[in-house]
């Protein structure tokens, strides 16, 4: 019992130290997940800062180069030999190389690789072979220099980091997510970052940008310094090729025409945007058609395109490396200014290791050449130890070493008796003086080398430009975009109906009124008997308020469109009148327009897209004394406020009825309409070149390099391309002149024309392909100015002066006109335009107008007038 009873004792005590050791399983967890996302951190997803690699891509190009002997290697080999470093599955070593390989940098590569255009995979790695290309060879590698460390299993030796003379981080890019980090460093321009090293070098300022192997057109505005925080807008690059198709020709990072084509096929079926059909025609370039219905605007589709498909994305850089270990989040600036400094290092860490071993060689061919010009190899023949023989090549040498830079050591003696008979019986004193002299030029070299290392790095950097920089220029355009709004370009694919009397408005009230075609991602303005106003989303059926008077769609920040409106703030109160814009709002929220009375009523109201001010007669009811039951009043003598302002006193008796008597006329003064060359677009904010005031209309004049001439509207969504070298305000009147070249002819001719039919595209030079536009004037008199080529032998001719409205007269526009000239011409230049002043346009009598600009707020007071058309509601 009492043996039990000590057992039981001790198996309490054991129980009790168990207890104590028991470790808490969120302890444990805490731990293990610090470790493994250390792991994944730091082992799989950021590449370090040092080679630019993570680790799986320093293994396959340490593999590779253990591989190489400029032969070709099935790429199953190559990962299979990397597996001996990588202790993962062959698919992720695998799909890393094709990375590497379709970066078109270091990898030379034979077979199907896959397509980073259409997105379509490389084939399987038994089937396709890889090989280190020259850049590689001459960049990435340096045994000499290179940290080693054991391999996870200790069998073999692998690179802590390869030592890359180059900023091959940036040249490639690198996108990583990791736990609770991520990194997406963009690629940029392998000459670019060459020049960026050497200005950082000379201690000169660079910027750098991104560029991008799918091409496109980028907006690096915000890139930040790929910093976190930073954007970059990338958009496809899109050109007209008809009136009914458009042609993609880049497209943007991140995207392959198959998950473009996808975008633009769903915002089709969504109704954002209208198409026929898509041909895809890429293979090594790029090319998709994009075929419109008729009467769809290509303008208006390309900023749809960017609006509501893959053909703009933004992209988020983020530059985080690894360094010692640790996560470092640092821009592409700083990060090429330690890739160049590490470059710096690393090429004089060579040259001094070339410098020891031409120095090791000096020495010993001096060496050799007294040993075997002193015939001190004779000295050894008495000789019976092994130590006699090294005592007796060390004495003889004494006499002769002085002038050696170092002592002679035991090693190099021993060196010495290995040399061959054959050697010393051959041996030239010439030639093995030629060789001292050649490694004494070789040394000194390399000393002025070190002695001069950023001038050294600049001539490393300058020779790696000139061997692989050609065909790697930039291949991303950079611009300016400009912002599209949405609810602009969107095609309208529904129908909003009113329900006036409920008081309901939605796409599915298909028995009420219909009032327009819309969009569902337009906003709607309405109107009430009450003095109610609300603008809210498109929707299949929203209450809004009973008795409705007027209903549209919004356009936000719309600065025209201006309401006019007579009202009584409650029942047998005074009336009033008031003009107002609408631009901007709080969506569904209800403003009251005419008071917050419950017997607050509407008597008129009239919405004018272009500030037209009516004139309406208003007539009061009998009652009392009343003289003047009938006046007119004009709305060009109200001014224009705010909305919540309660306006003008029309009058405090009671009012019968409110007639049109005319219609009004705009009080807006034709918009000044600038052009932007940075975006290549249209704008009324001031920004770019003045092109002139419209009124509604006025027309563009649009000539390009191909010879194709046309007017159209100042669309604000309007594109221009790259070749346009005329845009001004067009001028029915005022003559174009145009010098061509016809190419069956091989003459320059002179043409002057009047453009008959507006709105109408027309081509003013020769078919023949041959042919070609020469130079354009829209000046009412030009003067041109033709230099001739040196006949040989002679004298050049003189130049030509030609009075363009003296040498041809206005003719048709299909004409070829004059021949300016039988001789050959060098060149033909514009000269400064005779005088002319051009006639005063009469102007409208005593109207007082004011920018649409200035009507920007609630609160402002603007007096206007003009002319144009008008929407008028009478109640």
């Amino acid at each position: 019992m009492e043996e039990n009873e000590e057992l039981n004792d001790e198996s309490l005590e054991n129980q009790d130290e168990s207890q104590d050791s028991l470790v808490k399983v969120t302890g444990m967890y805490k731990d293990w997940f610090l470790d493994y996302a250390s792991y994944v951190i730091l082992e799989r997803a950021v590449p370090a800062i040092e080679d630019g690699f993570k680790p799986v891509q320093r293994r396959i190009m340490h593999s590779l180069k253990e591989l190489d002997d400029g032969r070709y290697n099935k790429v199953a080999n190559v990962v299979g030999h990397t597996m001996q470093y990588h202790p993962h599955g062959d698919a992720s070593i695998a799909d890393a190389m094709v990375q590497i390989g379709q970066k078109d940098l270091l990898i030379d590569t034979q077979g199907n690789w896959g397509n980073i255009l259409t997105g379509d995979g490389a084939a399987a790695s038994r089937y396709i072979e890889a090989r280190l290309s020259k850049f590689a060879l001459e960049v990435v590698y340096s045994p000499k220099i290179t940290e080693w460390q054991l391999s996870y299993d200790g069998r073999k030796k692998e690179p802590v980091h390869l030592p890359v003379k180059f900023p091959l981080l940036l040249a490639q890019g690198a996108e990583g997510i990791a736990v609770g980090l991520s990194t997406k460093i963009l690629p940029h321009n392998f000459n670019e970052l060459i020049d960026a090293s050497i200005k950082h070098l000379k201690g000169k300022r660079f910027t750098l940008v991104p560029d991008f192997p799918t091409a496109g057109i980028i907006d690096v505005t915000n890139y930040n310094d790929g910093m976190r925080g930073g954007k970059i807008r990338v958009r496809a690059k899109i050109s007209t090729l008809d009136k009914n198709t458009l042609v993609i020709n880049e497209i943007p990072y991140g995207t392959n025409t198959s998950s473009l084509i996808d975008s633009i096929l769903k915002a089709n079926d969504k109704g954002k945007i209208k198409i026929k059909r898509i041909e895809d025609n890429t293979a090594a370039e790029v090319e998709i058609l994009v075929h419109l219905p008729n009467g769809i605007s290509p303008d208006k589709t390309i900023d749809a395109l960017y609006a509501f498909t893959a053909c703009e994305s933004s992209i988020s850089p983020l530059g985080c490396v690894i360094e010692d270990n640790k996560p470092l989040f640092i821009g592409v600036k700083e990060m090429l200014e330690r890739s160049t400094d590490h470059t710096v290092e690393l090429l004089k860490a060579e040259l001094q290791i070339q410098l020891d071993e031409l120095e090791e060689q000096w020495h010993f061919s001096s060496l050799e050449r007294i040993f075997i010009e002193n015939r001190i190899y004779r000295e050894i023949e008495e000789e019976e130890t092994w130590e006699g023989v090294i005592e007796a090549i060390d004495k003889g040498l004494k006499p002769h070493i002085s002038h050696l830079k170092r002592e002679v050591t035991k090693d190099d003696i021993v060196r010495l008796t290995e040399i061959r008979i054959k050697r010393i019986s051959k041996f030239d004193l010439d030639k093995a003086q030629q060789l001292i002299e050649s490694l004494e030029d070789k040394i000194a070299q390399t000393k002025h080398h070190l002695g001069h290392l950023v001038e050294f790095a600049i001539d490393y950097f300058k020779e790696l430009k000139k061997k692989y920089g050609a065909g790697r220029e930039r291949k991303s355009e950079i611009k300016i975009f400009d912002d599209i709004e949405a609810t602009k370009v969107v095609i309208r694919n529904t129908k909003l109906y009113v329900n006036r009397k409920e008081g309901f408005i939605g796409t599915s009230l298909k028995r009420d009124e219909y009032v327009t075609d819309c969009s569902d991602i337009d906003d709607i303005i309405v109107f009430t008997q009450k003095g109610e106003m609300m603008v809210t989303k498109v929707d299949s059926k929203v209450f809004v308020g009973k008795n409705i008077i007027h209903v549209a769609v919004f356009k936000k920040k719309d600065k025209r469109t201006t309401y006019n409106m007579i009202y009584k703030s409650m029942k047998g109160g005074p009336s009033y009148v008031k003009r107002f814009n609408v631009t901007s709002m709080t969506r569904d929220k209800i403003y009251q327009l005419a008071g917050d009375k419950a017997s607050s009523e509407v008597l008129y109201f009239s919405a004018n897209p272009n500030g037209e001010a009516e004139v309406v007669t208003v007539m009061l009811r009998q009652s009392g004394s009343i003289k003047k039951l009938k006046w007119d009043l004009d709305f060009s003598d109200v001014l224009i406020k705010g909305r919540s302002s309660k306006g003008n006193l029309v009058t405090k008796y009671a009012i019968k009825r409110i007639e049109l008597k005319e219609k009004g006329v705009s009080t807006l003064k034709p918009r000044k309409i600038w052009f932007d060359d940075v975006v290549s677009r249209l704008n009324v904010d001031g920004r770019g070149e003045l092109l002139g005031e419209f009124k509604g209309d006025d027309l563009l004049l649009v000539i390009d390099q191909k010879g194709i001439v046309k007017t159209i509207p100042p669309d604000l969504l309007t594109r221009f391309n790259d070749d346009m070298i005329v845009l001004e305000k067009w001028n029915p009147k005022k003559p174009i002149s145009v010098v061509h070249y016809v190419g069956d002819k091989e003459r320059f001719y002179l043409k002057r024309f009047l453009i008959e039919n507006p709105n109408k595209e027309e081509v003013v030079i020769d078919e023949d392909s041959k042919s070609y536009l020469e130079l354009v004037s829209t000046d009412w008199r030009p003067m041109l100015e033709i230099e001739f080529v040196k006949p040989r032998g002679k004298d050049p001719k003189p130049n030509l002066e030609v009075n363009v409205e003296d040498f041809i007269a206005v003719k048709g526009i299909k004409a070829i006109g004059n021949q300016l000239t039988t001789d050959k011409v060098k060149n033909i230049n514009a000269l400064d335009s005779l005088p002319y002043e051009e006639p005063e346009q009469q102007k409208a009598e005593d109207i007082e107008v004011v920018d649409e600009e200035q009507i920007d707020s609630d609160n402002d007071d603007i007096e206007t007038k003009n002319d144009s058309s008008d929407q008028t509601t009478l109640f």
